[in-house]
């Protein structure tokens, strides 16, 4: 019965510093981006908030512009058919991407990628979100 008791401590202690770790990761890191591009891929288990890749609004403008007529006119008309066909699940991919462009420049980023937490702190060249995380929690408990 002891055993029981002492296992069913230590396993609720376990949990105690498990949730308490997850509680002081989250309280350190409130809100993650990744800013990248096609080529760079997040790495680690940390998932961000936000992951704005700035090469997706080009990656859907050649998706509509391929294979086009040379012709303007018929061109224009491919377009507007293939605008509409992709209804609003295609303007929500516009939106969101054209939005990640405009709030990665208004974070003044000038490199990819790179890992923003709190829109405040950044790291730059790391695909691994747990490092540059951890680094920026560092620099915060070093710099308060």
């Amino acid at each position: 019965m002891a055993c029981m008791l002492i296992s069913a401590l230590a396993h609720r202690s376990t949990m105690a510093l498990l949730i308490g770790m997850a509680c002081a990761g989250v309280a350190s890191a409130q809100e993650v981006w990744f800013i990248t591009d096609a080529q760079h891929l997040p790495q680690g288990t940390h998932q961000p908030a936000r992951r704005i890749e700035l090469d997706a609004p080009q990656r859907i403008e050649a998706e509509l512009a391929a294979n086009l007529p040379t012709d303007p006119q018929q061109a224009a008309q491919v377009i507007r058919q293939r605008l509409q066909a992709g209804g609003v699940r295609l303007q929500q991919r516009m939106q969101t991407a054209y939005q990640g462009v405009v709030d990665a420049w208004s974070l003044g980023i000038a490199t990819i990628p790179a890992v923003i937490v709190d829109r405040r702190y950044v790291i730059y060249g790391e695909t691994n979100i747990d490092r540059a995380v951890s680094r920026i929690a560092q620099y915060r408990r070093a710099s308060p």
